[in-house]
């Protein structure tokens, strides 16, 4: 059975055009080509890239987060209680008013204590300043390093500069040594991340980052399997050229430095908008729909890799939104830009507001809306 779904798998209608198959990437002339038993590589690079990030955040990150000021924030401990631990863990982390009722009764603890209980132990999950700025320093140092290595892999090639090189002679193209290392360390590094990804800093879009992570390894591995390698570090090249911009504005920001967050972010944007909104879909896309059909039928790989790139662009546009959301808010009312995706502490900024009610409960008598109630000089508490 296994052998019948092997044969299927790698029938060369699926994956090449008509009239070629495998026989063409065979080695022979001293020219080498692609093969798909070369992704295994990939594996212990995945390995090692995992090794170097837990030395990396040890030995790197954590001291030049002291060097730049990330300060950590002090989390109150949310005393253990089984009852509402057990709520917070089996059914939801945020009741609603019914529910903490109920738990009211079962705990003998106010609404309010019900209410502080559950905020601070949702603060409890949250990843810490620090933690994040580790994430974030990784990524950019390798985002940055890939961008300098693909640049410099590419930069003397034809196809870097006429599209249409990127399908002369397809599919006998030879694996250059630059282009087979790019390929397994981009491959290695997407494969960390998705392992990874549990134990990362979840934010809002975890599942289009998880999309984003398998569709990017189906995408290189394919285009390695069918030697559309031209074409994929391209595609690569694209993508590393604003990642390691918004990872380097992350930093800045859990340090507090406002003024380069923003203005880092900015430059982010608009290198992600032209990368992403104008290079990727108009120039590559266009390349990979309307080339390969001038040369060759179409086939199922063709039509394969193309909806890949296309879920590819549907994700770019959902987080283009995000940041021209947050990048008009900069520019129009000077505000901080924050990370839409992350989840924020509760804890400072409600339990100010309690304490600051408090007092101005005992000095002033009731407040609304941040305004002393005053009733013919005689005060009511409910």
């Amino acid at each position: 059975m296994l052998s019948g779904l092997s044969d299927w798998f790698w029938q060369e209608q699926l994956w090449f055009p008509k009239g070629l198959g495998w026989a063409d990437l065979e080695d022979r002339d001293g020219r080498v080509y692609a093969k798909p038993q070369d992704l295994w590589v990939a594996l212990p690079i995945a390995l090692i890239f995992l090794i170097i990030r837990q030395i990396f955040e040890r030995t790197v990150a954590t001291p030049l987060a002291s060097l730049l000021g990330v300060k950590e924030t002090v989390r109150l401990q949310v005393p253990h209680n089984p009852t509402l631990e057990s709520y917070y863990c089996n059914i939801t982390k945020n009741p609603k008013q019914t529910p903490i009722a109920s738990l009211c009764k079962q705990t003998g603890f106010s609404e309010r204590q019900v209410q502080r209980w559950f905020r601070r132990r949702r603060n409890q999950d949250r990843p810490s300043l620090l933690k994040r700025f580790r994430e974030a320093s990784w990524r950019f140092t390798f985002y940055l390093l890939a961008f300098i290595a693909g640049l410099a892999a590419l930069i003397d090639k034809p196809w870097l500069y006429d599209l249409k090189e990127m399908w002369q002679g397809f599919p006998v193209l030879t694996l250059l040594p630059s282009q087979y290392w790019y390929y397994m360390i981009e491959l290695g590094f997407y494969g960390s991340l998705l392992v990874s990804v549990a134990s990362d800093v979840k934010r809002k879009d975890f599942k289009e980052q998880i999309v984003h992570h398998v569709a990017t390894i189906l995408l290189i591995s394919f285009s390695w399997c069918v030697n559309y390698i031209r074409a994929g570090t391209l595609i690569m090249l694209v993508h590393d050229s604003s990642d390691y911009f918004l990872e380097s504005a992350k930093m800045f920001n859990y340090a507090g430095w406002r003024n380069a967050c923003n203005y880092i972010f900015i430059v982010f944007a608009a290198v992600f908008i032209i990368s992403r909104l104008v290079i990727f879909p108009f120039w590559i896309i266009y390349c990979t729909w309307i080339y390969p059909v001038t040369m060759y039928e179409p086939f199922f790989g063709y039509y394969f890799f193309n909806g890949l790139l296309m879920v590819l662009q549907c994700l770019h546009i959902f987080w283009a939104v995000l940041i021209i959301r947050m990048a008009i808010r900069f520019l129009t009312h000077n505000e901080k830009v924050d990370d839409e995706r992350s989840d924020k502490d509760e804890t400072d900024e409600s339990e100010e507001e309690e304490e600051q009610a408090k007092k101005d409960m005992r000095k002033n008598g009731p407040v609304q809306n941040g305004h002393t109630v005053h009733n013919n000089n005689h005060s009511k508490i409910e």
